[in-house]
């Protein structure tokens, strides 16, 4: 879909039509969560600081977030999509990859079945949406995004090389900021330089993804579309109005944490032995966004971890090897994984880098 969040807040909202609006919490530490067009002419985005973005355009307009709406329309666009095949895997609320090789119209074009259901999308919500066709999930995600909005991007085999050998590195998925500038370092821009990369030279420098760098410069990604997911994990988090670094707060603060977690762990029926704590510490005023540094600290036991009396006292454990006084804490999560079997592998173990989170609601 194209500006999600901020295109059904226009169309429920007339008045906002035609103005940059970013949809996120008005505070001190909000994030856009989707910025309309209009916005993002300034340079507003999305994961972006709310006070960034009014600082970009002073005329912006924060639009709290109805999510509930979100996920209605978010249901509307499945039932479309389930008249034409069942083969469905959700990215996002307003994203999703179709197996449509064998759809339920008989339709022999995948092209024809994107053109249906962008009509039907905008009968049915009023919204416009862009779509990506190919032969695969890695082509069809980045025509998806090519020719927005209300764009139809098709990508045949024949041309998908040399579609691929312009394309700048940072459009290939996996590709992040950091990946992308060690890249640069290496002399690799485009496509067409990952692809004169060598084999073991990408490995070396990349490790598993290295593969996965190899397969899409070359046009190969043998994904299939996955219409059920195991759930991998449950966690929560949340970010301070003001940082904290009391122990009395940060009590207090990891015990609702705990609660929430337990809330969630019942909700989604969800059996885990590892919990995991993630710590994003407050920057110093002349660091950027990116200057923020998080660790995450984790434990394995031999039981399923379902309540208060189980969690509280290992969040306790995994706290207390953090240094909060001397570096006061923005960003507090709580999250249980490993449904597997229990390993004799347990203690508390600790690694600096991202949160990885596989959870998977209705469509986002």
């Amino acid at each position: 879909m194209d500006q999600f969040f901020a295109a059904v807040e226009q169309r429920d909202n007339p008045e906002l039509k035609g103005k940059p609006i970013a949809v996120g919490h008005d505070a001190e530490r909000g994030v856009v969560s989707t910025a309309s067009y209009e916005a993002r002419r300034f340079g507003v985005h999305s994961a972006q600081s709310i006070q960034v973005a009014k600082r970009l355009c002073p005329q912006l307009i924060i639009v709290e977030p109805h999510f509930q709406r979100y996920k209605e329309v978010s249901a509307q666009l499945h039932e479309i999509f389930h008249d034409y095949t069942d083969l469905i895997e959700p990215i996002s609320l307003d994203e999703a990859f179709l197996d449509v090789t064998e759809n339920k119209k008989g339709v022999e074009l995948g092209v024809d079945i994107a053109r249906e259901i962008k009509q039907r999308i905008r009968e049915t919500t009023g919204l416009t949406a862009s779509a990506g066709v190919s032969y695969c999930k890695f082509l069809a995600k980045i025509a998806s995004d090519w020719r927005k909005p209300d764009g139809l991007t098709v990508i045949h085999p024949d041309r998908a090389l040399d579609f691929i050998a312009q394309l700048k590195v940072e459009k290939i998925w996996g590709v992040g900021q950091k990946t992308a500038e060690k890249m640069h370092r290496m002399g690799v821009f485009t496509g067409l330089d990952l692809r004169n990369m060598s084999h073991t030279r990408l490995m070396q420098e990349f490790g598993k993804m290295g593969q996965v760098f190899f397969d899409f410069s070359r046009g190969i990604d043998n994904r299939p579309v996955i219409s059920e997911w195991e759930r991998k994990s449950v966690s929560c988090e949340q970010t301070f109005e003001s940082d904290i670094s009391e122990n009395a707060a940060v009590t207090i603060n990891l015990y609702h944490t705990v609660l929430e977690l337990v809330r969630r762990i019942e909700k989604n029926d969800f059996e885990g032995r590892t919990l995991t704590l993630k710590v994003k510490f407050a920057h110093k005023r002349e660091q950027t966004e990116a200057g923020f540094q998080q660790i995450t600290r984790s434990i394995t036991v031999d039981h399923i971890l379902r309540t208060k009396d189980e969690i509280l006292p290992l969040a306790k454990q995994l706290m207390h090897s953090v240094d909060f006084h001397s570096h006061p804490i923005r960003l507090l999560g709580l999250g249980v994984s490993n449904s597997g079997s229990p390993t004799t592998n347990r203690g508390l173990t600790s690694r600096q880098g991202a949160w990885v989170e596989l959870e998977l609601e209705f469509l986002d």
